[in-house]
């Protein structure tokens, strides 16, 4: 999640991302979400709409990352196999399979 930099009305710089949590899992996540914004038609779909409505990349890249997060947690946590026409098609604008 970007970081923004502020104290009242003010702003110093370019936001960047948190450093909270496990650098190593961040940075994995973070990886996997630049294959994934290719090629998982879900995540393509967040980060297309988020660049559409003027987000910047790294901030689209973010939120993909997170959303690719809630899908692994998802896949592990039901011990299902991953179905991109679960429920996100309507929302994501995802075209389901006939």
């Amino acid at each position: 999640m970007p970081l923004a930099h502020e104290s009242g009305t003010s702003v110093r710089g370019r936001a960047q991302i948190g450093h909270a949590g496990h650098a190593r899992l961040r940075t994995a996540l973070y990886l996997a979400t630049l294959t994934a914004a290719r090629f998982n038609p879900v995540i393509r779909a967040q980060y297309e709409r988020l660049r559409a409505a003027g987000k910047p990349p790294k901030v689209a890249r973010c939120a993909a990352a997170r959303k690719l997060l809630h899908l692994a947690f998802a896949v592990v946590t039901k011990k299902r196999a991953f179905d991109p026409a679960y429920r996100t098609a309507d929302r994501c604008g995802v075209e389901q399979a006939a």
